[in-house]
This record gives C-alpha cells, sequence and structure tokens, in this order.
C-alpha cells in the first residue's frame, strides 16, 4: 500500500503546477500537461516520488540520524511544527535564516545572545536596569528565540543528515 493515494493527491490540489511562463526545464518529465496556462504535474510520478522519499526518510531515521523540518510557508508552519515534535526532530517553519547550515559561527554568537539574555533574566539584573532598556532587551530575547526556535537544547546545528522541506 502506498502512503499517499493518487485520489488524496487529487483533492489537495497537488496536480496544479506553475503558470506555463514560470517553468524549470528540469520539471519537464513531470508535467503531465497544460491547460489554461497552468502546468498539470503527472499524479503518477508523484506517488512514486513520495513513496521513494518517504523510504528514504524512514531508512536515515531508523539509523538514528538526525532529520530538519523546514517549512517556512503560513500552511506548513504548523504541520512541521506538529510532525517535528511528535518524533522528535528539529525544525525550522519561520524565517530561514542565511547561513544557517553554511556559516553557523553567526549563527552560534546569536545563540550565546539569547542564552546570555535568559540568564540576565534569570539572575535577577533585568529588575535593576532601567525599564526601557529591559523592554529592549526582551523584545531582542523575543525576535531571537523566534528566528532559532529549536527544541533540542542547543543541538541544532549538529542536525546534518537530511532537510525535510
Amino acid at each position: 500500500m502506498s502512503v499517499i493515494s493518487m485520489k488524496q493527491l487529487l483533492e489537495a490540489g497537488v496536480h496544479f503546477g506553475h503558470q506555463t511562463r514560470r517553468w524549470n526545464p528540469k520539471m519537464a518529465p513531470y508535467i503531465f500537461t497544460e491547460r489554461n496556462g497552468i502546468y498539470i504535474i503527472d499524479l503518477q510520478k508523484t506517488v512514486k516520488k513520495v513513496e521513494e522519499a518517504y523510504n528514504f526518510i524512514r531508512s536515515v531515521s531508523e539509523e538514528g540520524k538526525d532529520v530538519l523540518f523546514v517549512g517556512t510557508k503560513k500552511q506548513a508552519q504548523e504541520a512541521i511544527q506538529e510532525e517535528a515534535k511528535r518524533s522528535g526532530m528539529h525544525f525550522v517553519n519561520n524565517r530561514w535564516l542565511g547561513g544557517m547550515m553554511t556559516n553557523f559561527t553567526t549563527i552560534k554568537t546569536r545563540i550565546g545572545k539569547l542564552e546570555e539574555l535568559e540568564k540576565m533574566e534569570e539572575d535577577g539584573t533585568f529588575e535593576v536596569l532601567p525599564k526601557k532598556e529591559v523592554i529592549k532587551l526582551k523584545n531582542r530575547k523575543r525576535k531571537i528565540r523566534e528566528k532559532l526556535r529549536r527544541n533540542k537544547r542547543n543541538e541544532f546545528w549538529k542536525c546534518r543528515s537530511i532537510i525535510y522541506c
């Protein structure tokens, strides 16, 4: 039995592609036809590729490797977060920060700043500072936390096995 049926894909509207003037030639084998200026995706090939992806991700996760779930579009954010948490994996469902994988030293400084702000709040430093300064620091902490949301302590950068988008 397949992971997903053609009927489910059809009901979800997966078969609707981009406009015919905006396409990538590498997608040609997966285009079924063109109708009213929109490409129609071949759902038979889609089902096969989804099955391949499912089997690959399953085998990697069975080996105990980490998977990074990425879905920054509004309609995917909640599902990405739920599934990543359910499987105990990392996720990015807000903005993807530039250099998140290739220049992690910069991202690591942001994590350090977040930890520093959390420590300041815990040890009472915020109570000594002026109210305006505390508000600025709390806003900065909130923004950093939103961008670097992670669910397995600070081990995000160790996750390099698969990125699931």
